[in-house]
């Protein structure tokens, strides 16, 4: 098998850094014998192709990165996004350092696409927010929604507003963050385009909180952020910020004037019943409604903690957090959007991309599977 003698150790060795792994994690990764991997590092061995694939894509990194001569320029290699992001969380696990890189690849196709297609790309231009100004009238303005609303309908509100949103794959591959992970979403804060990726979850108005969460940050702190469980309940400084952004978008203060406080349950397990229906029309959780009524002082503190630590101990079993690949060619909107997947179509229209780059952009789609999703959108 054919042995490439230029590979460029220096860079395997800094990817291992980089990504916090040792040689002996990545052989195991990309299935290559610990020792055999020494050498190379060493000088004394070589990669076959193969070889050097599967590390490429362990590191979620192009075979000529390794080829090129050289130490690695690391403010070229890593956005100053990437940077904030990286030390936001010591936490962060290097298939997530892999999938914020991919991601800022993802925009920055979907960047270059729409300058082929003589599409312009607007600069984000939020509401401005002034002291004693109504927020949530404000911002649901600015995105156009209804009072009926779900994860979908955010999600292309905020769209039509110039932001990409991704949501991650809730099976293994390259675009899940992983269950047992804290993290459930960031935000990338760019002058063109920022994008707002947000974590699959077991229970739908989770990822809807999050995702208003995250664009709290773009409008109100204007960069990056990483954010894990824990934040969402955050009382002080910008996550406390971002969290009442989101529960006032969410829920206004007006939807809450339909709450009958006087139909209230002693039970705190009787809650979903009482608020159900708002629940469903809002697309929300029960949990952002009782959290907003505590906000207003309709609601002791106490009854909403009892209430958090009971639906703690009762997650909701009603979703799937696994995905159905039944309708594969599908998946490529789940994951970027539909911004961003009729970019990449309009463009192999165009002829701008082949089939093939089209395929690679779309999560490497089989061939009958993109014409699968042309069709799908001819037809929406």
């Amino acid at each position: 098998m054919e042995r490439i003698e230029i590979v460029n150790p220096e860079r395997i060795t800094w990817c291992c850094e980089d990504r916090g792994v040792t040689l002996d994690d990545l052989a195991m990764g990309v299935g290559m014998d610990p020792t055999n991997l020494r050498d190379v590092v060493d000088r004394d061995a070589f990669l076959t192709v193969a070889q050097l694939t599967r590390v490429a894509e362990f590191f979620g990194r192009g075979l000529l990165f390794f080829l090129e001569p050289g130490p690695v320029e690391e403010l070229r290699v890593h956005s100053p996004q990437f940077r904030t992001l990286a030390n936001q969380k010591t936490s962060l696990t290097p298939r997530l350092l892999t999938l914020i890189e991919r991601v800022e690849r993802q925009r920055k196709v979907f960047m270059g696409l729409r300058q082929e297609l003589g599409q312009a790309v607007a600069d984000f231009e939020p509401p401005a927010i002034e002291a004693n100004q109504d927020l949530s009238r404000l911002v649901r303005r600015w995105l156009g929604v209804s009072e009926t609303n779900d994860f979908n309908s955010y999600r292309r509100a905020i769209e039509a507003r110039g932001i990409l949103v991704f949501r991650t794959n809730g099976y293994a591959g390259a675009w899940q963050i992983d269950k047992e992970s804290p993290i459930c979403g960031f935000s990338i804060y760019r002058r063109k385009c920022p994008v707002i990726v947000v974590k699959k979850e077991f229970f739908e108005p989770r990822q809807t909180f999050t995702l208003l969460h995250e664009l709290g940050h773009l409008i109100l702190h204007r960069r990056s952020f990483i954010d894990d469980t824990d934040d969402l309940f955050m009382y002080a400084g910008e996550e406390r910020d971002a969290n009442a952004f989101a529960g006032a978008v969410l829920v206004p203060s007006q939807f809450l004037e339909q709450v009958n406080d006087l139909e209230r349950p002693k039970e705190v397990r009787d809650y979903p019943r009482w608020l159900g229906k708002h629940r469903d029309k809002w697309g929300v959780s029960v949990e952002v409604i009782l959290r907003r009524l505590t906000d207003l002082g309709r609601l002791r503190t106490q009854s909403y903690e009892s209430y958090r630590k009971w639906s703690q101990d009762h997650p909701p079993t009603q979703e799937d957090v696994g995905g159905n690949r039944s309708y594969r060619y599908r998946e490529p909107s789940h994951v970027f959007g539909n911004s961003y997947v009729k970019t990449v179509l309009d463009a192999m229209s165009a002829q701008q991309i082949t089939l093939a780059r089209a395929s690679a952009y779309l999560d490497n789609l089989k061939v009958k599977d993109v014409h699968k999703l042309e069709t799908f959108f001819a037809n929406v």
